[in-house]
């Protein structure tokens, strides 16, 4: 993962001269006048934790796994948002933990986190480093010092169920390797967010994460009928069976927590067989309305594909409702001149649907006639490839473009179908209030029954203060979706971004029985200081 970006540094995109011209003509962006730091030029504050607490902390788990070195510390600095990179783009550690500590047992977790509550040293659990909303800074004043537990080493299949189709995975295992692990048996879990190549199960689980393919799989809080949570006050063990009446649910209390309760350990899960088949097409709509009451038919009528994401009219025209055309060319036009939307779409908006399952013909073709009625032209089988070509790329478009001295950053939130329009109007309202000129794109990529999530995506250019340009606009933002009657967050989670906001959500009771929570299962308060847990 690169330390600065996202991904893979091999395949970091160059932006091709056509996007550059675009950039600067359109939205009048300009290079940064700045060079990048270099890792080795990361100002990092010294190591915090004295050498008694150090030695303790490798009687735990190791010498070798207990990092003090300014790489490993730098590798665990923050997360992946726009702020998170401006930040390391421009030489900036601050949030480095002291130290990063590697278990490799729920045993060793459990002993870690009551020796840091003991010596009041602040924890933030590390899978695999994709945060977007801050929360992987910890607020470490008052603190000893602060450590990045990397659950790398929580790395096992511990068992497959297949009678009950139940897979029991360590937190640590990354997303692609539990695919693997899975393939093996004839299953997947089909879960495939945009995070997919580097985050972990863990991470899933404790961000309620929602993959690409939630239509059909559902999201990552669905598949999760069981898991093992390690806090400073002991051990949870939860879920013996798939449904129950004792009682709250208990998991809905840990999947979300964001490793402010506690860390898990272990995850029991649901898994489904391996599709034999995947079919993936596109659908132009002449307006993202008429894309969206589409959607909402087969939401709450059926039948349901297995992907089902429309991008409004700006998206579409841009092309990156399919990031891996970008700078390629349709007809003798490069993606993003106006009205190109990619290769193969011609205006309007771009619906992708995809099938995975067996005998997925039945399927797709009543779920093209209801499109069809609803106005949908259909465009053939290469938009869909494409999307699923691409559809892991676009942080690294946002990687280049933040290089080329523009603001890119995302939010999302959800709501009802019949608030959908007032929602997507407030947040674009709220963008266009704080930023002046920006390019705004959103898309429609999860759906129920009763609505759907809005995805944004902003392009402005960089003010020689881009942190602070973009928490403004953040900020704005946030009152806007409170104030339209949205949730803060649908699947990027609160950290600190959305905090105060997700107070207001929930209002001071709901407030204060986080607080309660916290308090019984981290009385010290050593677990992520600062994220989640509205302030007093």
């Amino acid at each position: 993962m690169l330390w600065s970006g996202w991904g893979d540094p091999a395949q970091a995109r160059e932006l091709p001269e056509p996007v550059r011209g675009l950039l600067r003509d359109l939205l009048g962006v300009r290079a940064p006048q700045t060079p990048a730091a270099t890792l080795e030029s990361v100002r990092l504050a010294p190591v915090a934790l004295v050498e008694p607490l150090l030695e303790a902390l490798t009687e735990v788990v190791g010498a070798e796994h207990v990092l003090t070195g300014h790489e490993d510390r730098v590798r665990r600095t923050r997360g992946k948002s726009t702020p998170d990179l401006l930040r390391m783009r421009a030489g900036d550690g601050s949030d480095a933990p002291d130290a990063v500590v590697l278990p490799g047992s729920h045993d060793e977790v459990a002993e870690l986190l009551r020796l840091c509550s003991r010596e009041r040293i602040a924890v933030v659990p590390f899978g695999g480093g994709t945060s977007v909303v801050g929360g992987l800074a910890a607020a470490g004043d008052g603190f000893a010092g602060v450590v990045a537990l990397d659950l790398r080493r929580l790395d096992r299949l511990r068992s497959v169920d297949a009678g009950s189709r139940v897979a029991e995975f360590e937190s640590g295992v990354r997303a692609p390797d539990a695919e693997r692990l899975l393939a093996a048996h004839g299953l997947t879990l089909g879960h495939f967010p945009q995070s997919f190549e580097y985050a972990t199960l863990g991470g899933f689980a404790a961000a309620r994460s929602s993959g690409q393919a939630s239509a059909g799989y559902g999201r990552f809080d669905d598949m999760v009928v069981g898991l093992t949570l390690a806090a400073p006050a002991g051990t949870l063990e939860l879920g013996r069976a798939p449904k129950s009446a004792a009682g709250p649910d208990l998991r809905q209390l840990v999947l979300g927590s964001e490793g402010a309760f506690g860390v898990i350990t272990s995850l029991r899960l649901r898994v489904r067989r391996a599709p034999a088949e995947r079919r993936y097409e596109g659908w132009r709509f002449a307006s993202f309305a008429e894309g969206t009451a589409a959607m909402r038919a087969l939401a709450q009528d059926g039948p349901l594909p297995a992907v089902l994401r429309l991008s409004d009219e700006t998206e579409t025209l841009i092309g990156l409702s399919r990031p891996d055309t970008i700078g390629s060319t349709g007809s003798n036009e490069p993606a993003g001149s106006a009205g190109s939307g990619g290769p193969g779409v011609s205006g309007g908006c771009l619906l992708i649907a995809g099938y995975e399952g067996e005998r997925v013909g039945a399927r797709h073709a009543a779920a093209s006639a209801v499109l069809a009625r609803m106005g949908g032209q259909p465009l053939g089988a290469e938009p869909g490839e494409s999307w699923k070509h691409g559809r892991f790329s676009a942080p690294y478009l946002r990687d280049s473009l933040l290089a080329a001295g523009a603001t890119v950053e995302t939010l999302e939130t959800a709501g009802f179908w019949s608030n959908l329009p007032r929602l997507y109007d407030a947040v674009r309202l709220a963008l266009l209030g704080a930023l002046g000129s920006p390019l705004v794109m959103c898309h429609v990529s999860h759906v129920y029954e009763t609505g759907a999530s809005l995805y944004f995506t902003v392009v402005t250019p960089q003010d020689e203060d881009p942190v602070a340009q973009w928490a403004r606009a953040k900020a704005a933002v946030n009152t806007a979706i409170v104030d339209a009657g949205g949730t803060i967050t649908h699947h990027h989670g609160v950290g600190r971004d959305h905090r105060d906001a997700y107070a207001t959500e929930i209002g001071p009771l709901g407030t204060a029985v986080l607080r309660a929570v916290k308090a019984e299962l981290d009385p010290a308060g050593i677990l992520n200081p600062g994220a989640l847990i509205p302030r007093d």
